[in-house]
């Protein structure tokens, strides 16, 4: 009688629709670790769209230290060519196709970096991207205009506004969602008002703002539909020598502006909610890196949360 055992079938006969199941899995170090390496059936696996839609880079962190002068840190060149490694593999696995991009609070990209990055990103609709101390002005700039399709970006408090949100405006027709992880002044909301009277979506969320810059963000954007100002620090600001104080609930001039918006997202719960307790012990600007891991991605607005 013949033997009937069966012929153990190769790695390269594997089913790629399996194959890109499997990989569905992966987090971005098992992805960019060799596997498109193994056999030309497992590049073809490697390389398909469904891995591709979102490159989450938020489990990469900058081995850093803070200096006294700009970029204000330092970071060392093996976490530097670490992150240059991960990009270039990625970006070819992923053929431009990535239409999200999620960088870490504490990943501290260069100008350099990010150049390949946008260049191979051409059809990116979501930017994640909380710390910016290494990018300069015409890196971000030469970016946002390779980025035709953007529409949502999280982004720091910086202190010159203008020149960004002047790019976004000319740049990126679709643009609709913004969130601040950081302060907001009269300056910040006034540059918002003039360059994006369109904008749709703002989170300001765990951060300092302004009374008069949200009056600012109400009566500015006519097209705002949901805004976020959860677990914020209000400050009212008089003329001198009057001094800053903590506000602890919304007056009523605020609430009437903000009654035409879909969606006014607030908490001032400073007894019982921690986060309100956290941005307070923080005095208005979030330390991240004390809590929990994972913490910052979250946001009341489903479509800024991840």
């Amino acid at each position: 009688m013949e033997d009937s055992a069966s012929i153990a079938r190769k790695w390269e006969e594997m089913d790629i629709d399996i194959l890109v199941k499997i990989f569905q899995s992966f987090d971005i170090f098992e992805l960019t670790s060799g596997i498109a390496q193994v056999c030309s059936t497992w590049r073809l696996a490697a390389c398909d769209p469904l891995l591709w839609k979102t490159l989450d880079l938020s489990m990469l962190i900058s081995n850093f230290i803070k200096i006294p002068l700009e970029p204000y840190v330092y970071v060392d060149c093996r976490s530097d060519k670490t992150l240059t490694r991960v990009l270039k593999i990625a970006l070819n696995l992923s053929r431009g196709n990535i239409l999200t991009l999620i960088f870490h609070f504490n990943l501290y990209i260069s100008d350099d970096q990010l150049t390949y990055t946008a260049e191979r990103c051409p059809r990116l609709k979501r930017l994640v991207m909380p710390a910016w101390n290494r990018i300069k002005k015409t890196g971000i700039c030469n970016a946002i205009r390779m980025w035709e399709d953007l529409e949502s970006l999280t982004m720091p408090s910086i202190a010159n506004p203008p020149y960004l949100m002047e790019e976004i405006a000319r740049s990126c027709k679709n643009f609709a969602e913004l969130k601040i992880m950081g302060p907001c002044d009269i300056f910040f909301a006034s540059t918002l008002a003039s360059f994006l009277p369109t904008l749709k979506v703002l989170s300001l969320r765990c951060s300092t703002i302004w009374k008069d810059a949200l009056i600012v963000i109400l009566d500015g954007l006519p097209n705002l539909e949901v805004l976020n100002i959860s677990h914020c620090l209000l400050v009212e600001v008089p003329p001198p020598p009057g001094s800053r104080k903590v506000l602890k609930e919304l007056d009523n001039s605020i609430l009437e502006k903000a009654s035409r918006l879909r969606e006014f997202l607030t908490c001032m719960d400073d007894d019982s909610c921690i986060m309100c307790q956290r941005t307070r012990n923080d005095e208005g600007l979030m330390r991240w890196y004390k809590y929990e891991e994972g913490l910052w991605k979250a946001d009341e607005v489903r479509s800024l949360a991840f």
